[in-house]
């Protein structure tokens, strides 16, 4: 039996994985994106680190498909008007404009151009370490 208790085990989120059609074209809209290039880059798996988190692009095929059934990812930004706007303008379409839900918080939704949700949230209470 582990001696390693609950909150040692689990070290928080570290990567979202969204299957799209076409690994090239998704791999450069999100390079436009985020400002950089994957980090590891083969024909089956994209990934981008984005502060510290990872962005995976993977065919879609068999039970992976692209869409917004699947898990909401929100990434992080400073400022919920800013990032929505600035998304819509790389081509995203607004699925939820900025809510605020209250404390500060405040979060939207796009689709990027293969259907999957992206989400964005702006939180006071949450900065990430710097790694």
């Amino acid at each position: 039996m582990s001696t390693q208790n609950s909150q040692d085990r689990f070290q928080g989120l570290r990567t979202a994985i969204y299957p799209v059609p076409d690994v090239q074209a998704a791999k450069a809209w999100y390079a436009q994106v985020f400002g950089k290039d994957p980090y590891f880059d083969e024909p089956f798996y994209a990934g981008f680190n984005i502060g510290g988190y990872e962005l995976g692009l993977v065919p879609a095929e068999g039970a992976a498909k692209p869409g917004e059934n699947g898990v909401v990812v929100y990434w992080g930004v400073p400022d919920a008007g800013d990032g929505v706007t600035y998304l819509l303008e790389q081509g995203a379409k607004e699925r939820e404009g900025v809510q605020d839900v209250g404390g500060g918080i405040r979060l939207a939704t796009v689709f990027d151009p293969w259907g999957n949700v992206l989400g964005i949230i702006e939180n006071p209470y949450f900065r990430p370490e710097k790694i």
